[in-house]
This record gives structure tokens, C-alpha cells and sequence, in this order.
């Protein structure tokens, strides 16, 4: 459920002063900030933030499509461990196997000349 408009949109105080102090987002350097829940204000378009996951800092670049949105939602918390067990770790190597050679034989092979007409 998205908040109400008369209340505004949700910005940690902390962050949008760290924000205001930092200045230009070029010379800044990444501004770590643990306050996933805040939404993205345009004032943080070319910021860096390092949005914390509960493990680590993650550096998220903000860009325009970004406003609106919370800083947790380009943070991942959960780590996907892929499907499947041995048979799938033997496919994917098969597969990757397949495509090195691919790429080591179109190397090799040397390139055909344009004809001129």
C-alpha cells in the first residue's frame, strides 16, 4: 500500500542532511546510510549510497528512474542459491565447457575477406 500524498514521501532526516552536506555527487564519495525504508528524492540523483543488506554495504548509483522508489529495493538481503544438485552442477559445466570451446575455435578460425564487386 503506497503512502498517503498528503503525508509526503518518506526520507530519513539523517540521510537527506548527509545528502545537502556532501555537496556535488562527483566529488563525493560513497555516503553509507543503513535507512533502507527511505524513498529515493530527486536532490539523490548521481549520489552513491551504500545501502546496507545486513551483512554489507551494497553501492547503489542512483539514476532518474530511481525517484520514488525505496533504497532497500536495489539492496538484495536474501542470497539466491540456485536449484537443483549434482545433476544441474554437471549440466551448467557441461554448458559452459561447450561455449569456451565455442569461443577458442571462432578465434582461431581467421576471418574471410569481403569480396569487392
Amino acid at each position: 500500500m503506497s503512502r498517503s500524498l498528503k503525508k509526503g514521501p518518506y526520507i530519513d532526516v539523517k540521510l537527506m542532511k548527509k545528502v545537502t552536506t556532501a555537496g556535488k555527487p562527483s566529488t563525493s564519495g560513497v555516503i553509507k546510510t543503513w535507512a533502507r525504508r527511505s524513498q529515493i528524492a530527486p536532490e539523490m540523483v548521481g549520489f552513491t549510497f551504500g545501502v546496507h543488506n545486513g551483512k554489507s554495504h551494497v553501492d547503489v548509483l542512483v539514476s532518474e528512474d530511481m525517484v520514488g522508489h525505496r533504497l532497500g529495493e536495489f539492496s538484495p538481503t536474501k542470497k539466491f542459491v540456485r536449484h537443483g544438485g549434482k545433476m544441474q552442477k554437471d549440466l551448467e559445466q557441461k554448458r559452459q565447457a561447450s561455449e569456451i570451446a565455442a569461443a577458442k575455435a571462432a578465434k582461431a578460425a581467421p576471418a574471410a575477406p569481403a569480396k569487392k564487386k
